[in-house]
C-alpha cells in the first residue's frame, strides 16, 4: 500500500511541475509577444513530450502485464496492477487536460470580436 501511494505521489508531482512551468511562461506576457525567443519548451513541445510520458507509462505497464502472464518470476502482480493504475491515472489527467483546452478553445473562438 505504501509504494502504491509513493507511486501516486510522484505522478501527482510530474503534474505539479508541468502546472508550474505552464504557469511561470503565462506570467511572463512579454514572452508571449516575442516569437523569436525559445529560452524554453514551447506549448506544442509540452503537450507532445507530456503525451508522449502517458504513451511511455501505457506500454511499460503493458509489457510488465505480459511478462507476468508469461510467467516471468522476477515481474510481481503488485507491480503490474501499480503500473496500470499509472497509467490509468495518468491517461485520465491527460484526458481532462485535452478537455480543458477544448473547452478553452471554444471559449476564445465564441468571443465577440
Amino acid at each position: 500500500m505504501e509504494t502504491n501511494r509513493a507511486d501516486i505521489n510522484s505522478v501527482l508531482l510530474q503534474m505539479r511541475q508541468m502546472q508550474a512551468q505552464i504557469q511561470t511562461q503565462v506570467e511572463k506576457p512579454s514572452d508571449l509577444m516575442d516569437t523569436q525567443k525559445t529560452d524554453g519548451p514551447n506549448f506544442g513541445e509540452m503537450m507532445a513530450n507530456a503525451v508522449n510520458g502517458v504513451n511511455d507509462q501505457q506500454m511499460q505497464a503493458k509489457a510488465l502485464a505480459t511478462a507476468y502472464e508469461k510467467g516471468d518470476p522476477s515481474v510481481d502482480l503488485t507491480q503490474v496492477m501499480i503500473s496500470i493504475q499509472k497509467a490509468s491515472l495518468s491517461f485520465e489527467a491527460m484526458n481532462q487536460v485535452r478537455n480543458r483546452l477544448v473547452r478553452a478553445y471554444e471559449d476564445i473562438m465564441n468571443m465577440p470580436v
